[in-house]
């Protein structure tokens, strides 16, 4: 059964265990997952074991049965990752992921984490782009301007 919006970090909060078709797969509902939208990839391999092909099978079949809950789990593309990837990562030194930024406009983080991160993570709604957001400071610390020119950094004005 899919559970809990949000921070999920087991399969049970992704996976829909009432299913047969995810039973079968022998996953454990409380095996730790990995963060998919930070990851770093052989692409040789990606390619040898036909990656692609197998997440979107794993798309289809989800379509057909509703496995998941793409509004519940991290939309379509977090669960057949979970999937295909279990068994099969490793982990990453925390600070290539520093994740849930903007999550609840409450989070913060130890300035010391935040200036030692390599990757930060505003995943959550409060992203710094969007009002209201959370650690804004760290985003214009790194923000990167369009070199476009088409896009620019605003702040909403503040109604104090």
């Amino acid at each position: 059964m899919v559970r809990s919006v949000g921070m999920q970090t087991t399969y049970m909060g992704f996976l829909d265990y009432r299913k047969q078709e995810i039973r079968d797969l022998g996953i454990n509902p409380r095996d730790c997952t990995f963060n998919p939208g930070v990851f770093v990839a052989d692409m040789q391999e990606w390619r040898k074991q036909k990656i692609t092909k197998q997440l979107e099978r794993w798309m289809e079949e989800n379509f057909r049965q509703n496995l998941y809950s793409s509004a519940i789990a991290g939309g379509v593309a977090t669960p057949p990752m979970l999937i295909v990837f279990h068994g099969k990562f490793t982990t990453i030194d925390p600070s290539w992921n520093v994740r849930h930024l903007g999550w609840s406009p409450d989070a913060r983080y130890p300035d010391s984490v935040l200036d030692e991160a390599n990757l930060l993570h505003w995943n959550g709604r409060y992203k710094p782009w969007k009002y209201p957001g959370v650690h804004l400071d760290a985003w214009e610390r790194w923000f990167i301007p369009d070199p476009t020119g088409k896009f620019s950094l605003l702040r909403p004005q503040s109604d104090s």
